[in-house]
């Protein structure tokens, strides 16, 4: 092989990692990276390449001939951020260089652009937004205004301290640990005070704030198209940051029944007449926290009829008593199929609608009602509790990806790609990158 074409495999590889590592960072699935990174180099020039993926690194090795030893490129992956913004951006420069409308120069300098360039919003703008995802969650849980008003400051708090403890390289463990003690330490405030409000549902806000983070739809993505590898990794990771979120609820709990204060969890019902506070609940949820990940504004609103359609479905199917785990999965079956066509009409990958609309779904008033069982009571139906949260989170991942499923179009060109992946896209594109060469023509035979 030339120095000059050396030079290009290997300007191509690295583009090809540098984008893998901006979906992997973002919470894009192992088979959306796979096939994005397989794209870039195809759209380079490199057919035939293979690509190896844990959670924290990435490999590609290529084979120019069957005769020439393989070369192996590795790009770890070295942070993880919710920047919907610039998932979107990496993903419409992949379509343009799929396209031919960059060159490799070209797109490599955009790609280093857009992971240099800062937020597309005030930084402040995005902890604000955080707070009012909290307090939509309050509203749903059918809280008043008062303590609605407390959770959005209780969560810009929350939200202050771990961007701090992020700046001091603490571990998102701790993060959550300290994250919901705050949390259930403004509840036991709220109840030795005797305010008029059910202090639970600043508990269960916080839960949710934080467990907005975790990457859930990734792992049981990455388990149903077949990468265990990364998915035990994902889930691990899953397994670990709510863990941090028990932690700290533990210790709040703790800390009260030692002092006497019991906060318990009001009994909640679902009422019919409530369902436009809880539609529209659901929706401001799910733009907030889209606001907050810097999502693309054009992404709003559709991202809001995702939420408030999930809380709708949710509503009714715990009204008719399907049950928690079953009301959560068919909510996040709609969500999922909405949110394809959706993502798609709008130009930003499907991903950051189908995160950003399934947020309302999340079980924080159970896992703390499950706490509460353990800690302040002693009682064994906590467990119960506990093991239904799981469940929902199972079933809202596993809900969304079957949503996924039965939205993606499924044509012949993209079959290939769908039987190597065995799975939906919801990042990248969606066929095989096929440039067209021309190809030497026969010599006619004189005579």
């Amino acid at each position: 092989m030339e120095p000059d074409e050396q030079r290009e495999v290997y300007a191509t590889i690295d583009l090809a990692l540098r984008v893998g590592e901006v979906l992997l960072s973002s919470g894009a699935g192992t088979a959306d990276a796979t096939a994005t990174i397989l794209g870039v180099a195809a759209a380079g020039g490199l057919r035939g390449c293979e690509v190896d993926i844990t959670f924290t690194s990435m490999a590609v090795s290529y084979q120019e001939a069957p005769d020439v030893a393989p070369e192996t490129h590795i790009r770890l992956v070295r942070y993880r951020s919710q920047d919907f913004s610039r998932l979107t951006d990496v993903d419409r420069l992949v379509r343009r260089f799929a396209r031919g409308d960059l060159n490799r120069e070209e797109a490599s300098r955009e790609l280093a652009r857009l992971t240099s360039a800062g937020p597309p919003y005030p930084r402040w703008s995005a902890v604000l937004a955080w707070g009012v995802m909290a307090g939509g969650a309050t509203l749903l849980l059918g809280g008043g205004w008062l303590i609605t008003l407390v959770a959005v400051l209780t969560a810009i708090v929350i939200e202050v301290n771990n961007r701090w403890f992020n700046r001091q390289r603490l571990p998102a463990f701790y993060q959550q640990v300290a994250g919901a003690f705050v949390a259930t330490a403004v509840a036991l405030v709220l109840y030795a005070v005797h305010a008029p409000v059910k202090p639970s549902l600043v508990v269960a806000a916080g839960i949710i704030m934080l467990l907005a983070g975790i990457a859930l739809t990734g792992a049981v993505q990455d388990a149903i198209t077949g990468y265990y590898v990364t998915a035990a990794a994902r889930s691990l990771e899953a397994m670990l940051l709510t863990g941090g979120i028990i932690a700290g609820v533990s210790l709040g709990l703790a800390l009260g029944v030692r002092f006497g204060l019991s906060v318990g969890v009001e009994a909640q019902t679902i009422q019919l007449a409530n369902l436009p506070l809880m539609v529209i609940s659901g929706a401001v949820m799910a733009v907030a926290f889209a606001f907050a990940s810097y999502a693309p504004l054009r992404a709003l609103l559709p991202i809001a009829v995702m939420g408030a359609l999930g809380s709708l479905v949710f509503t009714l199917m715990s009204r008719a008593e399907f049950g928690p785990a079953w009301s959560t999965a068919v909510a996040a079956f709609v969500v999922g199929i909405g949110s394809y066509s959706l993502g798609r009409r709008t130009g930003v990958p499907p991903l950051v609608v189908v995160v950003s609309g399934s947020i309302p779904l999340l079980p924080g008033l159970t896992i703390y009602r499950g706490l509460y069982e353990l800690m302040a009571r002693s009682n064994i139906f906590g467990i119960v509790s506990l093991a239904t949260a799981v469940a929902i989170g199972v079933a809202l991942a596993s809900g969304l990806i079957l949503g996924e499923y039965v939205a993606q179009p499924i044509r012949r060109e993209a079959r290939r790609l769908e039987d190597r992946l065995a799975g939906p896209r919801l990042v990248g594109p969606r066929r095989p990158v096929r440039r067209r060469t021309k190809r030497p023509r026969r010599r006619r035979r004189a005579g």
